[in-house]
């Protein structure tokens, strides 16, 4: 019987515990499921304007109030959302190359860059950048006069232009960091060495989409002048120098004096070089052109000066547009985004304020399906 007994004892022990385990599961509550809240997502679209501002004896205004503004955008009116008055950020653009370049060198680019940078108020930021074979930042942003200039200084020369590279790099530079107040100051003449027409119409419209105003400061029309005898096979001026004056004096002796003897004027019965003279002639035509339409339409300054004197004597004038700048907001009413491909808008800015004289005009090109 004992046998049987510890069976029995056995069974009911387990049945037991099999009970209490589903009694207890039974009292168990399940967890109420928390409900996931729906997610609504608004986009806001915001449009930043650099809007110059003067009183009527050419001063910086120095009060503008969003109430004193009235925007236009493709005839629709808007109000500013806000406008502030910040230190600007400058990247200066320096061209310091160019197989047939005759008038434009480093010395001179130098000066003007320096002529600016000199100029600009204190607590605005400056980069610099030059191009030649190839783009480089030589120095990134800084609120040190001194070390603007040490910059400038520090740019190299080059045999060739890669303008397209330095635009879409300076574009790059430029936004990828949240400043506002955003100005590209090049010192150029606009041409590029390779790329094609098609990429220099690209990154010209690239610069378009974007809220940086772009200052120039040309030398197109002074090659242009200096080409012209030479496309008609007569030099009334020396050829171009093969090297800056600055790269020549650390030549050694002998090779110094070939590189910087003067040249005799001359006359060129080579048709290659006549026909390359009159293409690069029509370039600098067309790169004044896109330069003046591409300041006309971030709201920028082109300056095109008609000698090397002229060209750092008016080089002020850039940073006084700068610094006479607000940094001006808008929503569309017309979302950007509510189009297909490529969306133009024509932005407009008037005061409504008396003895407030306003400068804000910018074509806005976005890419919608990019």
């Amino acid at each position: 019987m004992k046998p049987l007994v510890a069976r029995f004892l056995a069974f009911f022990s387990i049945s037991l515990f099999f009970a209490l385990a589903a009694n207890a599961q039974s009292r168990r509550v399940a967890p109420t499921p928390t409900p996931t809240p729906e997610t609504e997502k608004v986009y806001t679209e915001e449009i930043k304007l650099n809007v110059l501002a003067f009183d009527e004896d050419g001063n910086f205004f120095s009060d503008v109030k969003p109430s004193d503004l009235v925007i236009t955008e493709n005839d629709i009116l808007h109000q500013p959302t806000s406008v502030r008055r910040i230190p600007a950020s400058v990247l200066i653009v320096l061209d310091t190359g160019g197989e047939m370049r005759s008038v434009k060198n480093l010395d001179q680019t130098r000066k003007t860059a320096a002529a600016v940078a000199n100029s600009l108020r204190q607590g605005d930021s400056v980069a610099i950048m030059d191009y030649s074979d190839k783009p480089e930042i030589v120095s990134e942003w800084t609120t040190d006069k001194a070390e603007m200039l040490r910059a400038i200084k520090r740019t190299n020369f080059g045999k060739r232009d890669a303008f397209v590279n330095a635009l879409n790099m300076a574009r790059e530079f430029l936004t990828r960091n949240p400043v506002e107040n955003k100005h590209l100051v090049l010192i150029t003449d606009g041409t590029d060495s390779s790329a094609s027409p098609a990429e220099k119409s690209e990154a010209l419209r690239r610069l378009l989409a974007t809220d940086i105003s772009v200052h120039v400061i040309s030398y197109t029309a002074m090659e242009a002048t200096d080409i012209e005898p030479r496309t008609k096979g007569i030099s009334k001026t020396p050829p171009p120098k093969a090297m800056p004056d600055e790269v020549a004096a650390q030549l050694p002796n002998g090779v110094r004096d070939v590189a910087t003897a003067p040249k005799a004027r001359t006359i060129n019965l080579d048709r290659t070089m006549l026909r390359n003279l009159k293409a690069r002639k029509a370039d600098l035509e067309a790169s004044q052109q896109q330069l003046d339409n591409l300041t006309a339409n971030t709201n920028g300054e082109f300056i095109v000066p008609q000698t090397l004197d002229e060209m750092i004597d008016k080089a002020p004038l850039v940073a006084k547009m700068i610094d006479a700048s607000y940094a001006v907001t808008y929503t569309p009413k017309i979302p950007l985004y509510e189009g297909k491909g490529v969306v133009e808008r024509n932005i407009e800015v008037t005061s409504k304020r008396p003895g407030l004289i306003v400068q804000a005009k910018r074509k806005l090109v976005v890419d919608t399906s990019n």
